[in-house]
């Protein structure tokens, strides 16, 4: 039985509240450490050491701040919806447990790779950085592609499933084109931090992942269409909600506009509101629902059955108002404090 809220804010209940500031934490950790990830990506693309050293110190003053985002957003999901954590850590154990793998092996990659001077070290920790960097992306994609689609819930909330369906045909392919997001999101902002040849190189990447991305986001929105049509629903009865598919559209088509222009900083802002838009487009999909059963509609978990006690939530919402400026705060200020080129030292990586 659900539990009846009764406090409001803004004419909004806490669960619909705490619902949108997860989802934020996550768009934020989406846009940061999206292109962290994107730029990991490319590593291995750079030949030349001098490249490599600089692209990775290009995220190296921000890489590991970007990530306090999603170590907020995994602890507002628990605290605020205990039932949808433990559910989604029981289908989907095995993408997490590699998710965080590859979160370890990267951070180690980062800090190792210029301990030693010996090319086959710093070839290695380059490899482990990319691999892990690019799995990281295609494992969000894959859980998101999941999320959509629904997941083997049962009585309970439990997962009935098999251990293998995460990996299905939409989830791989959801998580190729967050690989292919990510990567164009990671080659504009390289693009604002390099000059000289690794600058002129990464235009034509650019340009390459934004014809990647968009040919793989077409193939996702059919897919999406064809064979999950219950996530086209909420527009059909509301029409006027099609603005939002519209918006990332042109959002979309803005970037290659602005890069093709060398107005990259522009290209990024784009890029980032593609991100959020998208995300958008998902909690429109979803809402009220956080995750949906394949098995019957009864066990979809919303965010009313999982979610925390209305005192439990105006708490942490208190706690939040309080902390979230604070973060975007020192998100700024280092922001600010290594905006501009990359120029290499005795204290880089």
């Amino acid at each position: 039985m659900e539990t009846i809220y009764t406090a409001t804010f803004l004419g909004m209940d806490y669960p619909t509240i705490w619902f949108l500031v997860i989802g934020g934490l996550f768009s934020g950790y989406g846009i940061l450490d999206g292109f962290d990830l994107g730029a990991g990506a490319w590593h291995l693309f750079f030949r030349k050491e001098k490249s490599r050293r600089i692209a990775l110190n290009a995220i190296g003053p921000v890489w590991d701040g970007n990530e306090v985002w999603l170590v907020i957003g995994g602890g507002a999901l628990f605290a605020g919806f205990p039932v949808v954590y433990a559910s989604m850590f029981s289908a989907m154990y095995i993408p997490f447990m590699l998710f965080l793998a590859f979160l370890i092996f990267r951070a180690v990659s980062i800090e190792f790779r210029s301990k030693e001077d010996m090319k086959w070290w710093r070839r290695l920790w380059d490899i482990s950085y990319s691999i892990s960097s690019a799995m990281l992306a295609v494992l969000l994609g894959v859980v998101m592609g999941n999320v959509l689609q629904g997941i083997a819930l049962g009585p309970g909330y439990e997962f009935t499933g098999h251990w293998l369906d995460f990996i299905n045909p939409y989830s791989v392919l959801v998580g190729i084109t967050t690989l292919a997001l990510f990567m164009m999101h990671g080659a504009i902002y390289l693009t604002m931090k390099t000059e000289g040849k690794l600058y002129e190189r990464l235009k034509g990447l650019l340009i390459k992942s934004i014809i990647v991305f968009v040919v793989l986001y077409i193939l996702v929105t059919l897919y999406t269409l064809i064979f999950i049509p219950h996530l086209s629903d909420r527009f059909r009865q509301h029409p006027e909600l099609f603005v939002v598919p519209l918006l990332a559209f042109l959002s979309i088509a803005n970037v290659p506009r602005l890069a093709t222009k060398g107005k990259y900083l522009m290209a990024f802002v784009f890029s980032s509101l593609t991100l959020s838009l998208l995300m958008i487009l998902v909690a429109i999909e979803l809402f009220p629902v956080m995750v949906l059963s394949t098995i019957d509609p009864r066990y979809n978990i919303t965010i009313y059955n999982a979610a925390s006690s209305e005192k439990a939530l105006g708490i942490m919402l208190t706690i939040t108002a309080i902390g979230g400026p604070l973060v975007l705060l020192y998100t700024f200020f280092v922001y600010r404090t290594f905006w501009g080129k990359v120029k290499l030292d005795e204290n880089s990586y």
